[in-house]
């Protein structure tokens, strides 16, 4: 029997009705600040997605567009007119940046208040903590897909396929906090099937297309597929899903997994800003 689908679309638009409701009750739009440099055409896409949901939900969205060879004062000095703005509860720099560009001085120069992404240290450190405060969106987007399958994380082993600041550091602890086992995998790890084939919650995050087929799940896993490769024109993910849909219990597709879920998680992040700023009492 092939596994179910985690329909990211579906899942994405309930969270929007309640972000719908909350945000009519806040009396006044979130604003949402993008910095996009150069013109990379995957963050002109990613952007431009940001932008409709935004707008879709009433908030307040400036897309503040920069040259690709700008330097690292002037792209500096923007953001610090950004922290201060108080139109702006929220912002991110949309990565990667120009290699002219240090991205740990620009992500450090966001106010851990206004990281819409949550990928400033400060945030991070919160998080290896357990004192969540603003949580990258896709591994939020990511656990809460998993939730939706029914399935308890508690007890399960969770194996995690690349370790990204971005992905796959942030996830494996939020399924630590969850309760679950987790293996981390990388690049070096060897024989990676070994690893693979235990986890009753995989989650894979390594770039590289279909690279995980069915002979290296467990029957009846949950799959969550973060990867994103264009392929003969096409989108695939890391994981060859007609294949491991045969054996797996659960599966994202790509597209329409977990990119949807990125998206509304961010929207939710900026709420979750406005609280940390104290503009209001509860998120």
């Amino acid at each position: 029997m092939a596994a179910k689908l985690i329909d990211g679309k579906k899942a994405a638009e309930n969270i929007k009705k309640e972000l719908k409701k909350r945000i009519a009750k806040l009396g006044f739009k979130p604003g949402l600040a993008v910095v996009l440099v150069g013109d990379n055409p995957a963050s002109e896409v990613y952007v431009k997605n940001k932008g409709i949901a935004s707008k879709d939900l009433g908030f307040h969205f400036e897309l503040h567009r920069l040259p690709e060879d700008i330097d690292e004062i002037a792209l500096l000095n923007l953001i610090d007119k950004l922290n201060q703005d108080k139109k702006i509860h929220g912002m991110l720099v949309q990565l990667p940046l120009p290699k002219q560009i240090n991205e740990s001085l620009i992500i450090d120069a966001v106010r851990p208040d206004k990281d819409a992404d949550g990928f400033n240290p400060i945030n991070m450190g919160n998080l290896l903590i357990g004192d969540n405060k603003v949580i990258p969106a896709t591994p939020k987007g990511i656990i809460r897909l998993i939730e939706s399958t029914g399935i308890k994380i508690s007890g399960k082993h969770a194996v995690v396929v690349g370790r990204s600041n971005i992905v796959g550091k942030p996830v494996s602890i939020l399924l630590q906090q969850k309760n679950a086992t987790v293996t981390m995998c990388h690049s070096k790890t060897e024989p990676l099937e070994d690893h693979t084939k235990q986890a009753d919650i995989l989650v894979v995050a390594a770039g590289k297309p279909r690279l995980i087929t069915k002979d290296m799940v467990k029957k009846g896993a949950v799959i969550i597929d973060v990867g994103i490769n264009k392929v003969m024109g096409k989108l695939i993910g890391d994981v060859d899903f007609d294949d491991v849909r045969k054996v797996a219990g659960f599966i994202t597709p790509v597209p329409g997994g977990v990119g949807p879920m990125t998206i509304i998680m961010l929207l939710e992040n900026v709420l979750q800003c406005i609280w940390l700023q104290g503009k209001i009492k509860t998120v």
